[in-house]
């Protein structure tokens, strides 16, 4: 190959495209693009939850996809690693108990505890930038809240024998 020559560098990468990121439906079957228990209905409050949860100018904390599943594992759930969303709403939706949510939230309370201590950290070493920190903290501390909320106003479904009783 020559020093200027790319055109086998252009063949390859082209080949990986072409066979990599295709959207042809035979190809589709093989890769995961979302199961049909993503689509599921969930509790009312997860789309709640999810929205103000992901959303760090609402919970002033950021919770990634390995935060999420950390949480799932120390409450020995296991969930695949997908968009941030999914993942969440998996994590709650067969909750039918109000031990399984306060679980849950405990361990989302870890995380955010943790974000808190590296803000007041930070506030501390940059002190011109505190007050934007005690801003997140702020809003870090009324998420913790929404969750006592959410388990207080949770209602347990009990199975029963007749399905279509409610």
């Amino acid at each position: 190959m020559k020093k200027d020559d790319f055109s086998d560098l252009r063949a390859e990468f082209d080949k990986f495209v072409s066979d990599n990121c295709s959207l042809d439906d035979e190809k589709l079957n093989d890769q995961d693009v979302g199961d049909k228990e993503d689509e599921e209905p969930v509790p009312q409050f997860v789309d709640a939850l999810t929205s103000k949860l992901l959303s760090p100018a609402i919970s002033g904390v950021y919770l990634s996809r390995l935060d999420i599943k950390r949480v799932a594992e120390a409450i020995d759930e296991s969930i695949p690693i997908k968009e941030r969303t999914k993942m969440v709403r998996a994590l709650f939706r067969h909750t039918t108990k109000k031990e399984y949510l306060q679980d849950a939230f405990n361990e989302i309370d870890k995380h955010i505890n943790g974000r808190i201590m590296i803000y007041q950290e930070l506030g501390e070493t940059f002190t011109a930038s505190k007050d934007v920190f005690d801003e997140y903290i702020k809003k870090a501390n009324n998420t913790k809240k929404m969750f006592q909320t959410i388990i207080e106003d949770f209602q347990e479904i009990e199975p029963s024998s007749d399905p279509m009783a409610i």
